[in-house]
């Protein structure tokens, strides 16, 4: 299946049913199982979704029980990266990188009253906010 399709396919409930298998990594989850985690009123809603991602190729039957096979990149999915089954943003990782960057800046050297010190730290503050306000903005995107 080719992205432009899957993208097509897979928002709603069966995006939830996707990024609920993919926080599972290369573990099995059960229909009933995703039924529980994301509050389907009955087991075949849940079955429905799981039916739909194995048509597009995402997972796999294992035993009654299934596993993602391939991880996509489409829509909202684009700005998180997958690091221990936990979904985060991309923008975090530079939100923090810059964030102790002025940090160690600010404790390393005694404020002066200067314009060089002035500038860096604007410098710092400016892409920091930034980045913190697109991280979180991303986060409230997420499918929940």
């Amino acid at each position: 299946m080719d992205d432009a399709h899957i993208e097509s396919e897979l928002k709603g409930k069966t995006l939830l049913v996707y990024m609920h298998i993919l926080k599972a990594g290369q573990e099995t989850v059960g229909v009933r199982e995703v039924q529980r985690a994301l509050g389907f009123s009955s087991p075949s809603v849940a079955a429905y979704h799981i039916q739909k991602l194995q048509d597009l190729g995402l997972i796999e039957n294992v035993y009654g029980d299934y596993r993602l096979i391939k991880e996509v990149k489409v829509g909202v999915l684009r700005s998180f990266v997958s690091v221990g089954g936990v979904m985060l943003p991309r923008f975090l990782f530079y939100a923090v990188l810059v964030t102790s960057m002025l940090v160690t800046f600010l404790v390393s050297f005694p404020f002066v009253p200067s314009r060089e010190y002035i500038t860096t730290l604007v410098m710092g503050i400016v892409p920091a906010a930034v980045l913190w306000y697109e991280t979180i903005k991303i986060w409230r995107e997420k499918p929940s």
